[in-house]
């Protein structure tokens, strides 16, 4: 998303080179939508992978609608739209076939059991292979489950977003679902490198976000700053313990770091090799307890 849309400033030749060089660092998995940018994310993504397409694991998703002036047009489920949609998708990704398809957010006006009808159609048709939802609650993944099988579940889970861990998980492990963690580095927060608002671009749509505002801000310091001493502890940055901590929730948890630059792609490719004992865990669970992150995950 970072690559075109919400993070400030965008870098097309310094984005193309970031996804190269995850390719060539055996990245497989890469996860896009069509709200990014908007529509402009997937015509990158299809543009670089393209020619290694079959070497790579190609995520995208539906269901947050944008005007031609970027404008937002609110949520659509119906069967028509979803039809739609993945075919501009398949257009701009420049493919045939999409590996992983996620309705990008559920649709109130929309019964489950429709979207997820005209998803199975389209697994059917061989235009996608895998299903997916995001930020779902268990009983819409389970109403989900039961049309067609959900492969994976895809909402916000880090450090300081760990309400998943409450019925999320203990439910999509029940039934066999796949857990991708987006924003596991707490839109950067997690890296220690913001400590003021003032540091983000005007652009950045994190300055709407109540967790970077001073009110909240203060409090979540402390809580980043006491990752920052154990990953000096360590000798890792804390980025990297961040996302070693997920990849230790289990085989079943895919962060998907959003990375806009190469230098950032290296840092966090290296959190793989980082092992965890069990007091490290621990101490790092304890460090960032149940509601102790200040303010609101979104704007109203």
């Amino acid at each position: 998303m970072g690559m075109s849309d919400s993070y400030g400033r965008v870098d097309r030749r310094e984005a193309i080179a970031t996804l190269q060089l995850a390719v060539d660092l055996g990245i497989t998995f890469f996860d896009t939508a069509d709200v990014y940018g908007p529509r402009e994310n997937e015509r990158l993504v299809g543009s670089v992978l393209g020619a290694r397409r079959e070497h790579v694991v190609l995520a995208t998703k539906f269901g947050n609608v944008r005007g031609p002036d970027g404008e937002h047009l609110g949520i659509r489920g119906d069967a028509e739209y979803v039809r739609r949609a993945c075919d501009a998708s398949l257009e701009r990704l420049g493919t045939d076939y999409i590996d992983l398809y996620y309705q990008h957010r559920v649709d109130p006006a929309t019964p489950i059991e429709e979207t997820v009808g005209a998803m199975r159609e389209l697994v059917e048709a061989g235009k996608v292979v895998y299903l997916g939802l995001s930020e779902a609650s268990p009983e819409t993944i389970r109403r989900a489950h039961a049309v067609h099988p959900i492969s994976v579940l895809q909402t916000e889970y880090s450090l300081w977003s760990r309400d998943p861990e409450k019925a999320i998980l203990p439910t999509v492990r029940e039934l066999g679902i796949g857990f991708v963690a987006y924003s596991p580095l707490g839109r950067g927060f997690l890296s220690g490198q913001i400590r003021s608002v003032d540091a983000l671009e005007d652009g950045d749509f994190r300055r709407r976000i109540p967790r970077f505002h001073e009110g909240n801000l203060a409090r979540n310091l402390e809580l980043v700053d006491a990752l920052g001493a154990l990953a000096r502890e360590k000798d890792v940055t804390p980025a990297q313990l961040a996302l070693a901590w997920l990849l230790h929730q289990g085989d079943d948890v895919v962060p998907i770091p959003g990375a806009k630059r190469r230098r950032h792609l290296q840092e966090n490719i290296q959190a793989v090799q980082i092992e965890l004992t069990r007091p490290e865990l621990e101490r790092l669970s304890n460090s960032f307890p149940e509601d102790a992150v200040a303010g609101e995950r979104f704007p109203d």
